[in-house]
């Protein structure tokens, strides 16, 4: 009986050894798996912020401080990927004093043509430099532009030389059918293509050095893609005006063909060609 006795309390100490040690090696693999979530937890903390630095140049007519570039950092993770939408956090979030264009944010509009980083663009579909570039992202107005506040210059002049070349449709014969539309062939519409996309931007005029010196007098890119467009509408009958207008030494041959225009076209479109076009016809050797 006494043996009995003595191998049920050994039986009895081994178990509990046994479970002791299992209650050891649980507490010590927990204790390695909280580190290891622990080590998660900060690599995830360590990802949730991308920060980017924008230097934007400020300028307040009311305040007769220089114009100056003031930096903004943002935090890339809560951001939109364009240019537009880093400028938008900005003015919500930190200074609402900001001022700077914008409308569609699609690249319909226009409307937020800027200098970026050296390269004139519209910032809605200009795509913000990863956090890992060097150095800042610079946003300034568009060059040789008199500016009304930051990011906002004054479109007058531009929009008046638009005006000049009479951008509308203009005929000399009634209407064979009154009421209805002047029709075309598709060979004519085609050669309308690469010119009746352009939005007004001004990014392309705004790049041209031949505009920066002689805003007043060279029509620039822009306005004279839109005189060849309608210069080249099978449909308009002003094709000899339109040409005698702008058949100037300052109006037109103040292009010299240096192309930056279609560098910087948001849309793709090549003004130089279509100058190159009207400056043909002018010599009677274009289509």
């Amino acid at each position: 009986m006494a043996g009995l006795i003595r191998r049920a309390i050994a039986a009895g100490v081994s178990s509990a050894s046994r479970s002791t040690a299992a209650s050891f090696r649980y507490v010590v693999v927990r204790g390695m798996a909280s580190e290891v979530q622990a080590q998660q937890v900060d690599l995830k903390a360590q990802d949730k912020t991308s920060l980017k630095t924008f230097s934007i140049y400020r300028w307040n007519p009311e305040n007769p401080k220089k114009p100056e570039l003031r930096e903004y950092e943002i935090d890339l993770k809560e951001c939109g990927p364009m240019v537009l939408d880093a400028l938008i956090k900005i003015k919500n979030e930190m200074d609402p004093s900001l001022t700077f264009r914008r409308s569609c944010r699609e690249g319909i509009c226009g409307s937020c043509a800027m200098n970026i980083d050296g390269c004139n663009g519209l910032a809605c579909l200009t795509k913000i430099a990863p956090s890992s570039s060097v150095g800042a992202t610079t946003i300034t107005p568009l060059p040789h532009m008199f500016v009304i506040k930051d990011l906002v210059v004054d479109m007058t002049n531009f929009y008046n030389q638009y005006k000049s070349i009479e951008p509308w449709l203009k005929r000399k014969s009634p209407p064979t059918e009154p009421g209805k539309e002047i029709r075309q062939s598709k060979k004519d519409r085609a050669k309308l293509d690469g010119m009746y996309e352009c939005i007004l931007c001004a990014c392309c005029s705004t790049s041209c050095p031949s505009y920066w010196w002689n805003p007043e007098t060279y029509l620039g890119p822009a306005a004279l893609l839109h005189a060849n467009r309608w210069i080249s509408d099978s449909r308009d009958e002003y094709t000899k005006e339109r040409l005698d207008a702008i058949n100037d030494e300052f109006k037109l041959y103040r292009c010299h063909t240096i192309l930056n225009c279609a560098r910087a076209c948001p849309k793709g479109l090549n003004p130089g060609k279509q100058i190159t076009h009207i400056k043909q016809l002018q010599l009677g050797v274009g289509a």
